[in-house]
């Protein structure tokens, strides 16, 4: 009978340190809880702050002050504006039509166009007599 006693006692005094296990568990639980939601708080108060300093940082009025005090800009007019008339005349096609690669063609004709026979351009060529 004895036996039995202290069999159950002992499963009392598991029991109670099993309880207080989970009691402790969840108050850290509660405790980690609440640390969070203050971090989340303090974390959306900066960035409330970042935004109002943004507002301010971009608000048109002080914008226009800087532009104003930093840039040699001046405002345009509507004099400013030419006719489509006045506009120079487009440069040559050099890409020839049905031609399958009309970048190509167009730096042979570029280069074909601009070539000479200087080979930089910077040194003239002397005859061949005065040599």
């Amino acid at each position: 009978m004895r036996l039995i006693h202290l069999m159950v006692i002992g499963a009392l005094i598991f029991a109670a340190a099993y309880v207080y296990r989970i009691k402790m568990e969840s108050t850290a639980r509660v405790e980690k809880v609440l640390q969070l939601r203050a971090e989340i708080r303090e974390q959306r108060e900066a960035i409330a702050v970042l935004r109002s300093e943004w507002a301010k940082l971009d608000a048109p009025l002080r914008l226009q002050g800087l532009v104003e005090r930093h840039l040699p800009l001046k405002p345009l007019n509507a004099t400013q504006y030419d006719s489509l008339k006045n506009l120079p005349e487009r440069p040559p096609n050099f890409a020839r039509s049905g031609n399958p690669d009309p970048i190509g063609s167009m730096i042979d004709a570029i280069d074909a166009a601009t070539q000479d026979d200087t080979p930089t351009g910077s040194v003239p060529q002397q005859p061949e007599d005065a040599q």
